[in-house]
């Protein structure tokens, strides 16, 4: 598949007029703060990495959370490309899981319940009849431990975050790490591992919500343009659980394949499947399966500002999700107020259900073994 806007673009990417500013032996820079404190009393702690061509990232203690993510424009400008908020208690105060690393099962699991080995567990229904994302009270909620803070060829911070046994009804006792290492080109890698005292499922993603234009941009994100290397994608039903079919995209919104707008398909709503997830809320079957190592799962650009952003992932499928539930009552940055379709979500990922639906796959993770799931993003600027 050809990608559009990489090659003779790419060399224009990422230097720009702060590349003259930095030395070639520059090296990245990790700043560890405090930025207030929580409800408990426990500080804020934020760690702001730093490349050397000035494209930064920030990371926040609370919920693992990547808090902001600033790119150059074509004209060098920089602008934070994540929707979020200002400070950690912000982020505490609702839950929005703008930017947080999701778990223990990232996605819905169909009446929150799960069978491993005849044993039945029940989690938490804070999605209607689904339990989403962990059920309440997953990772994004928890202040993870900041166990490094490094600068160098790549800024990195590592933080960890102990899962007791139970914990919203999930068996075994999880020991989970993220990563997040900024390179001297502006990469950020994002490694997510864990490990289990029991048979258990885990299914880890960021959640970001991207938009290339600028997180507070007037037009939104749905002028974005995106490319999806997946030919199918899996329907869901009124709950937004996927009904076990792997369906084409071909002739439907879902096709991503050539590269388009957001808006494109979008606003017609004639497509039954747009309907009942108002707007995007889908899986992609991603073309390459699960990897070893990162390949592409989606690409999006802006064509005004010229921003663009690769995203590549070890895992097997791609929840897009266009911001449905964004209406305008949830203040952001600066006090911007977030509408549906002002961010859209690339969250890599296992098949949603797939504990309960076999033919996706495995979500288990048994003692001895690592979960290990390595996202990168990617960016570039194009003509």
């Amino acid at each position: 598949m050809k990608r559009k806007g990489f090659g003779e673009a790419a060399v224009l990417a990422l230097g720009l007029a702060l590349a003259s500013a930095c030395g070639p032996a520059a090296a990245a820079t990790a700043d560890r703060s405090v930025d207030g404190q929580l409800a408990d009393g426990t500080p804020a702690e934020t760690v702001l990495l730093t490349a050397a061509n000035g494209i930064t990232a920030r990371v926040l203690a609370y919920g693992a959370t990547l808090q902001s993510y600033a790119l150059p424009d074509r004209k060098g400008q920089m602008g934070d490309v994540i929707l979020g908020h200002d400070h950690p208690a912000q982020y505490e105060a609702r839950q929005d899981f703008f930017g947080a690393t999701v778990g223990r099962y990232a996605n819905r699991i169909a009446r929150g319940t799960f069978t491993i080995d005849g044993r039945t567990y029940h989690l938490p229904l804070n999605n209607g009849e689904t339990s989403l994302h962990g059920g309440g009270q997953g990772f994004d909620r928890r202040t993870w431990t900041i166990e490094s803070a490094v600068s160098g060829p790549q800024a990195a911070v590592t933080l960890a975050l102990t899962s007791p046994a139970g914990d919203q009804g999930y068996p075994g006792e999880v020991k989970s790490r993220v990563t997040y290492a900024l390179d001297d080109k502006g990469t950020l890698t994002i490694t997510m591992t864990a490990s289990s005292s029991a048979p258990t499922i885990i299914n880890m993603t960021n959640h970001a919500l991207f938009n290339l234009a600028g997180q507070c941009s007037a037009q939104g994100a749905m002028g974005n343009r995106l490319t999806i290397p997946a030919g199918r994608y899996t329907p869901v039903n009124a709950t937004l659980i996927p009904t076990g079919a792997l369906a084409a995209v071909q002739d439907t919104p879902f096709d991503f394949r050539a590269g388009k707008s957001l808006a494109d398909g979008l606003r017609g709503g004639t497509d039954p499947q747009i309907l009942v997830g108002r707007g995007f809320d889908h899986n992609w079957a991603l073309d390459k399966g699960t990897t070893a190592q990162p390949e592409l799962v989606a690409r999006a650009e802006d064509p005004a500002s010229g921003r663009a952003l690769e995203v590549l992932s070890t895992e097997p499928g791609l929840q897009m999700y266009t911001g449905n539930f964004l209406d305008g009552t949830n203040a952001g940055k600066g006090g911007c107020l977030y509408r549906m379709g002002d961010g859209f979500a690339l969250e890599p990922q296992r098949f949603p259900d797939t504990p309960n639906q076999p033919a996706f796959g495995s979500a288990r993770l048994d003692p001895g073994q690592t979960y290990r799931h390595v996202m990168l993003l990617r960016p570039a600027v194009t003509k």
